[in-house]
Formats: structure tokens, C-alpha cells, sequence
């Protein structure tokens, strides 16, 4: 840049600091906007020059004309004695009321008149009538429109304007009355050229400047809104429209006017300088950028202010910033400008304080955003300390077996990355079949979606266990077997057939392998030698829901005993009702326990017999029992019913999807009803938010299901392994009739 361009640039922004050298500090003495390049051409003043638009108060009261240092005079907009017979750009005018709410208070009616510019009312509709107020209309004013429940508490129907500084109840007996004025203030706003702060010309101004660092510097000296401040804030640095939160973000959370929440999440950045345990405010500052993601944006320009020109930078006080910083660029990206101005400040950070604890911070955060995604949780206690220190963090895996192993993990890892570790470390790498993770408790599992962020599922964890401290169910992350593509050929001696000998145990303790009460028996008598290995009286023995599916029920509820009438509800009569199902169920459980006993003594006796065999030999009779029944391999869902085109329809089913067909079953029965190879399926997808939808040729099945995703993850990644197999060797049509079409089989209809 030439010298006369570096001396007016410099000019200017003394200007700039003299009008707001403290913007967003000290806005009970000075408040501007900035207006747009087009408004400050026409009025004859550059494009970097502001506009004191409403003079704020004072410590004193409001303030007036006359308090303003002469230099500022000429940049006010005096309107104050000017009747709205002057203004020739009227849009709207009448008569409305601005409080309705009854008791002794006098309903107020005031002629409001609506400009171009602004919102005013007046006395009354005379030339000379006294104006009492004026709501300044910029491109931030909000309106909300009219609503029931006002009208049906009042008899009014209201709209509200949000201003910068008021905030105009207005009613009106008349719907299309309260209509009209709200769609002529909209469109007012609508047409307002947007508002930008100091700040946001300030980072344009580095960026067009970054290279030339002779420039940016002297914006830096002469611009203290960009640097460190001890002071409060009192107004954000970025844009915010002006109004309530509750027409926007209906959270129930008590959050107010973003406005307000920028300047409360300043105040708590200021509280990490003397914070005992920091972690809460950092988790507290996350939240708020979570649930109000406009606010995100802001709070990055927040802390780049706070990490620009520290005193002692290097202070454990000041590193807070820091490391709060490193965990929003872990958690969240800003917008294009913000991100752009991060960068770059953080490149200034390095060149300035090279091989510091700032250097190192600013290294980590560069990396970070390269990476980050935006989360579904704000990271856990543990992931935020291990951040704070730019470390990765332990995740343990479990998998099928006693078998764990911890894995280090970063904020960014999906659950495809991890899965991929596991098959190095666990010597996988070669199998045919594929891998997933699972989330999994006592009771519930359910399949993690390949571009999950793990750390979000540790953060869930963590909440579930907060919040349901006494709960038995403990929360895992497990890696198993996910497609059974060929289990024919799996070493005996690989923990890959230890998995699927331990998921085959799932499935049949679930009651998902049909077979007889014989084979059932064989197969828990060859877990119990394949854990235990030969019978003892001393050895433990783990409990029957451990080897056998549960095949007795208990009824869901007692039958109703006594008619309903006079006497239902009286003392005796429930009394002796709920005795009677007390020893109903007394009666049950004993009948159960003697069942269990039986079904446990003839294991018992099964498991006798196999002394001598080897963990290996069990394992190997164990699965030859299982492939017996021909949907071996395959995945169980319950289907509540199942309709089809042709009118077949039945209840209670499983779907199962194995890696060449989708077939119906009734559940306990090992014979299909039906079954689909892949290569007559058409499409297939979501139809409604419980339905599933199969096209079979010019067959529509239909399927009431709450495995949804689930079914539509497994269907697609056996589509998407066929075509793996494809592309390696060639598709081919087998007898099962899986005939490989791209335009059908590898796009579904409806994919999740």
C-alpha cells in the first residue's frame, strides 16, 4: 500500500477509535451502527466511517444533543422535533392501543404512524401533536406477529416490534387490522440495508490487509475492541436481531435476547482467569453455543479478542482462553469470515510468540478445524481436561468374550476410524466378513453408524449414567461381527471364530435360533464345557438366563376378577384382589423355578457327558448344531405385522436379513414363509415413520417395525459388500438368483 494510502487508512481508524474505542465495552456512554456502503455514499461520508444512531443514557439519565463532544455532533441523526407531517415516506397510519391488560390502569390509544425509517406515536392525529416516542426500524428489529392466546385473553390482538433499545406492544380489535401493520413493519425491515459493527469492518479490514502485517499491526494499536479487556462487555461484537428468544428457540432452557446471552457468555469467559475448576464454565460456554448456534460465531470473535495483545500471555490465567478455544474448535466450526479470521490469528499468534505454550495451543486448534464436524453433544468432563492439555483420550472397546482393549480416540474420530483400528489390532484386517460398533447394554444394542463421532456416544454415555446414577444398566461400546458374509471359512483357532461362536450364544439366549428343547439343552451343555471345561461340583456355574432363552413368559397382567360396579372400588374388594394376583404370582414364580430346575439338571447332565472335550471341540459342536437351521448367518428383527400387495397378512414376524435374501419367519419357527433374494428386489426404504417398505416385482410388502435404521444400515452394507465383491471379481448370477444391477440394487428408493 502507498504511503498516502497508509496515512488515510490510519487517519480513519483513529477516527474509528475515537467514535468506539471501547465498542461493545462501554455502551452506556457511546452506542453506533454501521450503515451500508450504498446509505454512506448517498450522505456523502466514506464507507469505514460510523453513525451514531441512538445516543444511548448516561450514568446521569438520557442523554441529549448538547452532551456530545463536538466532533460527534455532526454524526447524529436528529429526528426528535420532527412531525410526522414532514416526512413525506409514510407507509402506515392509525390509531392502536399500547396496553390492554385492564385492572385500574387506563387503556393508552396513541396514532402511530409507520416511515421508512421508524416506528413513532403521537398524541393524537393533529399536525402539531406532540410525538412521545420513536422505535428506530433497522434490518435487526423483529416483529411477532398475532396470536390466539393474547386474543383470548385480552379480546386484543397484539403484534410486538423489537427495537435496540424498545420494544412496542401494540393492540388492536381487529385481525386483519393487526395483520396489516405487521406486514408493513416487515416489510420495512425487509428493506433495511443489513448492520454491521466495528468489529465485523475490522476483520475485513485484516483480511484484506494480511498480508501486509506493517497494516495490520497499526489496526491492531489503534482498534482496541480487538485486543485483551478486563472490562465488561455491554454489547456483543457481532450483529444480533434485537427481541425475545421465545418465538426462536423454544428450548425451555431460560434463555433471553441473544443479546443478552453474548454478553453473559463474555462475563463467564472472564470468570476462567480466576476459576478454581475451570471444566464447568468451559462445558457451560459449549452448551450455550449448542443450543443457540448463532451465538457461535460471536463467541469465537470473543476469544480471539481475549487471546490478542494479553499482558502476561503466558499466565496459566490467560492460557484459559486457549484452552477453552481448543475445545470450540474441536466441538464447532464458525462461518466462512470467522473462520478465515481465526486462521490468521492464529498464524499472528505463532509468528509473534513462537515456541510457547500459545504456539503450541494455536498449532493444536489450526489442526482441529481442519477435522472438526459439528457435534451432537458438547464433549464430556474427561474429553474437555484431556483437550485442555492436547492430549487424545483411552476409549475402551469391548468385544465379544471378556475381551477389551483401550484405544486412544481424538474429538474427531468417527466410528469407522476406530473400527479400523480394531481390525489392526486385533489381526483382521484379511476377513471376509465385515465389522461395526455397537451400542450396547444388558438389554439393548444397537448398531453406530459409521460417521458417528465417538466421542458424542462417550458424552451420552456419561449423561445417562449422570442422570440415572442407580440405574443396572451399564453403557458399552462393543465390536462384533455385523455382516456374515462367509462363515464357512474362519480358522477355528482366529478370535474371529470366537466371535461368532459368542454371537451365535447371543442370538440363541435371545431365543433368535430356532431349535428343539434337545438341542437347546446340547447347546448350553457345550457353552458351559466351553467355559468351564469338565464338570465339577466345585467349578461355578453361571445362572440358566445365561445359557438357555427364556421359553415361559409370565402373563403380562391378571384378569380382571370382579365386574366393575358399586363395590369395585371398595377397600375389601381391592384388597382382595391384589391378594389374589400376590398369590398368583406367588404360584408362577414357583412353577418357573421348578421348570428351571428341571431344565437345568437335564444341562447338567448333557454337560456330564462331554468330559474330555476341548474348548475348541465345544466351540466347533456348538456352531455345527447352530448351521443346522438354514438362516443361520442372518439378523433377526420383530415385525409387528406385515401386509402385502397380493392381501397376505400376519402378525408377530421376524425379518431377517442374511447376506443373499431377506426372509419372513414366524417367530420360534425355523421354515421361511417367504423369501426374497436380493436379485428380485426392486427397492426398498422407509415408507412412514414406522413402516418398511419392500418392492418385489409388482409385489409391495410392507412392514410395522421400530428397527427402521437398523434394517436399512444392514440391507445397504450387504448391498454395498456385493458390490465390493463385484468389483473385485466379476458379479455373477448364482443360484440364488443375487443378479448384480447397479440402477437398482446399488441405490435404494429410500436410503436413510
Amino acid at each position: 500500500m502507498p504511503l498516502q494510502g497508509i496515512g488515510w487508512f490510519l487517519c480513519c481508524r483513529q477516527g474509528f477509535s475515537l467514535l468506539g474505542r471501547d465498542y461493545g465495552e462501554k455502551e452506556e456512554e457511546e452506542s453506533f451502527e454501521l450503515r451500508s456502503k450504498d446509505e454512506t455514499a448517498c450522505n456523502g461520508r466514506g464507507p469505514l466511517e460510523v453513525t451514531l444512531s441512538q445516543p444511548t443514557r448516561t450514568a446521569n439519565g438520557p442523554s441529549s444533543l448538547s452532551e456530545v463532544p463536538d466532533e460527534m455532533r455532526s454524526l447524529i441523526i436528529e429526528k426528535s422535533k420532527m412531525g410526522f407531517e414532514e416526512d413525506p415516506e409514510l407507509v402506515v397510519k392509525g390509531w392502536l392501543y399500547r396496553d390492554v391488560r385492564g385492572g385500574w390502569i387506563r387503556q393508552r390509544r396513541n396514532w402511530f404512524v409507520l416511515t421508512q425509517d421508524s416506528l413513532d406515536y403521537y398524541t393524537g392525529q393533529e399536525k402539531n401533536a406532540r410525538r412521545l416516542g420513536t422505535l428506530v426500524l433497522t434490518n435487526l428489529c423483529s416483529v411477532i406477529w398475532p396470536d390466539k392466546q393474547t386474543y383470548k385473553e385480552t379480546g386484543f390482538w397484539s403484534i410486538t416490534v423489537y427495537g435496540r433499545k424498545h420494544c412496542y406492544r401494540l393492540y388492536t380489535k381487529h385481525f386483519n387490522e393487526a395483520v396489516h401493520w405487521a406486514c408493513a413493519i416487515q416489510k420495512v425491515i425487509d428493506g433495511k440495508a443489513p448492520v454491521e459493527t466495528p468489529t465485523q469492518l475490522l476483520i475485513r479490514d485484516i483480511e484484506e490487509n494480511k498480508f501486509n502485517l506493517e497494516v495490520v499491526e497499526q489496526i491492531y494499536q489503534h482498534n482496541p475492541i480487538l485486543k485483551y479487556t478486563q472490562n465488561p462487555l455491554y454489547a456483543p461484537l457481532l450483529p444480533f436481531p434485537y427481541g425475545s428468544l421465545d418465538h426462536t428457540y423454544q428450548n425451555g432452557k431460560g434463555y433471553t435476547t441473544l443479546r443478552d446471552e453474548a454478553v453473559k457468555v463474555f462475563n463467564s469467559l472472564q470468570q476462567l482467569e480466576t476459576a478454581r475448576e475451570p471444566v464447568p464454565l468451559i462445558q457451560g460456554v459449549l452448551q450455550t453455543c449448542l443450543d443457540l448456534p448463532p451465538l457461535r460465531d460471536e463467541v469465537y470473535c470473543q476469544l480471539v479478542k481475549q487471546t490478542s495483545g494479553a499482558p502476561t500471555p503466558d499466565m496459566p490465567a490467560h492460557l484459559r482462553y486457549w484452552q477453552l478455544l481448543t475445545c470450540m474448535s474441536c466441538t464447532f466450526l464458525p462461518g466462512a469470515p470467522v473462520l478465515k479470521y481465526l486462521r490468521f490469528h492464529l498464524k499472528r499468534v505463532q509468528s509473534l510468540h513462537p515456541d510457547t505454550e500459545m504456539d503450541n495451543y494455536a498449532s493444536f486448534i489450526a489442526e482441529a478445524l481442519e477435522k472438526t464436524r459439528c457435534r451432537e453433544f458438547v464433549p464430556s468432563w474427561e474429553e474437555i481436561q484431556v483437550l485442555m492439555s492436547r492430549q487424545e483420550m483411552m476409549c475402551t472397546v469391548h468385544y465379544p468374550g471378556p475381551g477389551s482393549c483401550q484405544v486412544p480416540i481424538s474429538s474427531h474420530t468417527t466410528a469407522d476410524e476406530l473400527v479400523k483400528k480394531m481390525l489392526e489390532r486385533l489381526g483382521l484386517q484379511h476377513s471376509h466378513n465385515t465389522f461395526a460398533l455397537f451400542e450396547q447394554s444388558a438389554h439393548w444394542e444397537r448398531p453406530v453408524g459409521g460417521s458417528t463421532i465417538i466421542a458424542d456416544i462417550l458424552t451420552r454415555f456419561e449423561n445417562l449414567s449422570t442422570k440415572e446414577p442407580e440405574s443396572d444398566a451399564q453403557w458399552s461400546l462393543c465390536f462384533k461381527l455385523y455382516c456374515f458374509l462367509d462363515t464357512e471359512s474362519i480358522p477355528t483357532d482366529s478370535i474371529e471364530y470366537t466371535f461368532l461362536f459368542e454371537q451365535c450364544h447371543e442370538m440363541m439366549v435371545r431365543g433368535h435360533l430356532p431349535a428343539s428343547e434337545e438341542d437347546l439343552q446340547a447347546l448350553a451343555a457345550l457353552r458351559l464345557q466351553s467355559l468351564i471345561g469338565d464338570f465339577s461340583t466345585h467349578s461355578p456355574c453361571p445362572s440358566l438366563d445365561e445359557l438357555f432363552p427364556g421359553h415361559v413368559a409370565p402373563p403380562s397382567g391378571c384378569p380382571q376378577r370382579f365386574p366393575n360396579g358399586l363395590l369395585t372400588g371398595a377397600l375389601w374388594s381391592h384388597t382382595a384382589a391384589h391378594k389374589q394376583k400376590a398369590e398368583q404370582d406367588l404360584r408362577l414364580r414357583g412353577r418357573l423355578k421348578e421348570e428351571g430346575a428341571l431344565v437345568m439338571g437335564a444341562i447338567v447332565e448333557r454337560w456330564k457327558s462331554l468330559a474330555g472335550s476341548s474348548r475348541q471341540e465345544s466351540m466347533a459342536a456348538y456352531l455345527t448344531i447352530a448351521r443346522q437351521w438354514p438362516g443361520f448367518g442372518c439378523t433377526l428383527y420383530e415385525v409387528d405385522f406385515y401386509i402385502s400387495s397380493t392381501g397376505c397378512f400376519s402378525q408377530k414376524l421376524w425379518l431377517a436379513v442374511a447376506a443373499k435374501s431377506v426372509s419372513l419367519y414366524r417367530q420360534g419357527d425355523a421354515e421361511a414363509l417367504e423369501s426374497f433374494p436380493y436379485g428380485q428386489i426392486c427397492s426398498y426404504g422407509v415408507s412412514d415413520s414406522s413402516t418398511f417398505k419392500i418392492t418385489t416385482g409388482d409385489r409391495d410388502l410392507l412392514f410395522e417395525t421400530s428397527k427402521l435404521t437398523e434394517i436399512m444400515q444392514l440391507m445397504n452394507a450387504y448391498f454395498s459388500a456385493a458390490c465390493r465383491q463385484r468389483m473385485q471379481g466379476g458379479g455373477t448370477e448364482t443360484e440364488e438368483g443375487f443378479c448384480y444391477t447397479p440402477s437398482v440394487l446399488e441405490v435404494p428408493s429410500h436410503p436413510v
